[in-house]
Parts: structure tokens; C-alpha cells; sequence
């Protein structure tokens, strides 16, 4: 049964106007929330992920040639030592 109380109508309005109000109210406290850490994160120097990316590609690239070069100078080195034993130093004789 629906009644036609008036007081009972304005009650309802006027909840549901506040309930309306009170949403537009956290849309906009969010949308301002959401801009000021978009200029934060504007303000600060941060890396695109793109860029970072290309350069942990290059970083990883470099450690491999870095670790190739330290293996084919320790191998240099052994074959320079090698050498070293197979060739006997002269030893002479010093005249006093």
C-alpha cells in the first residue's frame, strides 16, 4: 500500500539528493587525488619503462661480453705462463 504522505516524500528526496551529493563529492576528491599524484610523479625524474628496459638489455649484453673478455684474457694468460716455463732464462756469469 502506498501512502502520500508528504513528509515521508521530502525525507526520501532529499536522501537521495545527499546520497547524489555525497558521490559527486568522492568523484571529485578522487579526481583530485588521482591529478596531484599525477604532477608528483610528473615532478619527479622517473624512467619510462621503455627506456628501462633498453637499458637492462644492454646492461645484460655488456656483463656477457665483459664475462667473455675475462675469460679469453685468463686463457692469454695461462698460454703466456706456459710459455714462460718451457723457455729456460739464461743465467751468465758476471765478471767482478
Amino acid at each position: 500500500m502506498q501512502t502520500d504522505n508528504r513528509f515521508l516524500d521530502d525525507i526520501a528526496r532529499l536522501a537521495t539528493s545527499a546520497i547524489g551529493t555525497l558521490q559527486n563529492a568522492r568523484d571529485e576528491a578522487t579526481q583530485r587525488i588521482r591529478d596531484q599524484f599525477e604532477r608528483l610523479i610528473a615532478g619527479m625524474d622517473l624512467v619510462k619503462r621503455e627506456e628501462f628496459d633498453a637499458v637492462k638489455a644492454m646492461a645484460q649484453k655488456a656483463r656477457m661480453e665483459n664475462e667473455r673478455l675475462a675469460a679469453r684474457i685468463a686463457a692469454l694468460e695461462t698460454a703466456i705462463a706456459a710459455k714462460a716455463v718451457k723457455r729456460k732464462p739464461r743465467v751468465t756469469a758476471r765478471k767482478r
